[in-house]
């Protein structure tokens, strides 16, 4: 069982400076070159285009009228997000040792043991999505209206996530799932099928709810917030300074994501971010949280479940329009207003998936 660890090598203090400068650093650095990604993003009109057809292939009408503005937009915002946390670790870790001040040199949380595995999912995640984005936004490959097929996306983030579980089982030698309060339980190398699921759903959850402006944004931050705490209150302080680094670009993003959006996040960065949220989760061992903290995914992969089902097997729609975000708008919920509950519920998750996460470390 975890337990809170005594931070012995780095001060109490001193870590939460670094966590914080870390994170006021990734927000400064990607405020002054977000004016060079929106130039090339409107440039190059890399915008998307507002799908007339859903998830099954069948015409979406409701879905198409409520967005069909926001068309033209441009999509690969979330590069701003993964870029600016590489490119500040990267920096960190070369210009650190060539000062004396003991502040400066803590700086550095590119390490073997706590980020390499969450940078190892965010950029293989974001070179995927951005190849997707493109491929949408220009109407190439074999999808209708432009795209990757399913099948090999799918089959890509299958790869990333066998080759983390694989990575985890073997060499970090994790085959047991942390169950808040009670304790570890052993389940051998059904780890690998475990950790696999659980990157794959964070990330389709991730890249569904990227459906209004603000609306993931909002959520992946108050997540990585809620994960740098139970990553800090575990030592692990070089995960808890990614986290903050992603939250500062992420509110970076967010200045220019909120209503009415000048970017979206595209797939690059909502399946990246939630293939690399769940790494995180499963680096502190604290899986079964992840869910809660996140139950506003849970609600909308399940509402897509629960409508896919319900047209197979009994030709109706349950909800107007899914993910459900769009049934909110649907029956005349402001856009701004379902993003704004929304991210209150994941506040609200947050802290109760904070609590039982860190009281049941043990």
């Amino acid at each position: 069982m975890f337990k809170f660890a005594d931070i012995t090598t780095i001060p109490a203090a001193m870590a939460v400076l670094k966590i914080w400068i870390l994170g006021i650093l990734a927000f400064v650095t990607a405020m002054v070159w977000t004016p060079i990604l929106t130039h090339f993003l409107y440039k190059y009109k890399i915008g998307v285009k507002i799908k007339k057809t859903s998830v099954d292939g069948k015409k979406a009408p409701i879905y198409h009228e409520l967005h069909k503005d926001k068309s033209g937009t441009p999509s690969m915002g979330g590069a701003l997000i993964w870029v600016t946390v590489l490119f500040l670790a990267v920096f960190m870790h070369y210009l650190t040792p060539f000062f004396s001040a003991k502040l400066i040199t803590r700086l550095d949380f590119l390490s073997r043991s706590q980020t390499w595995l969450p940078f190892f999912a965010l950029i293989s995640a974001a070179i995927l999505g951005a190849f997707d984005d493109i491929f949408s936004v220009r109407g190439w490959g074999s999808n209708k209206g432009g795209g990757i097929r399913f099948l090999y996306r799918f089959g890509w983030l299958v790869i990333i996530a066998v080759l983390g579980a694989l990575w985890f089982h073997y060499k970090l030698e994790y085959d047991s799932i942390h169950v808040p309060g009670i304790g570890n339980f052993d389940i051998g190398w059904w780890y690998i099928p475990f950790f696999t699921f659980v990157v794959l759903a964070t990330a389709f959850s991730s890249n569904i709810t990227d459906g209004l402006d603000g609306l993931n944004g909002g959520i992946l931050l108050i997540a990585y917030a809620a994960f740098g705490v139970i990553a800090f209150a575990q030592s692990k302080i070089d995960l808890a300074a990614f986290c903050a680094a992603v939250c500062g670009a992420l509110l970076a993003f967010l200045w220019f994501n909120i209503y009415p959006a000048r970017f979206f996040m595209g797939d690059t960065g909502a399946v990246s971010l939630g293939a690399t949220l769940a790494v995180i989760a499963m680096l502190t061992n604290s899986v079964l949280v992840l869910p809660i903290i996140c139950l506003v995914y849970v609600i909308e992969s399940g509402s897509v479940i629960i409508q896919l089902t319900s047209k197979k097997l009994f030709g109706r729609k349950i909800f107007l329009s899914t993910p459900i975000h769009h049934h909110f708008e649907a029956v005349g919920w402001p856009e701004t207003k379902v993003t704004m509950r929304a991210w209150i519920l994941t506040g609200v998750a947050a802290g109760m998936g904070l609590i039982i996460g860190i009281l049941g470390m043990g």
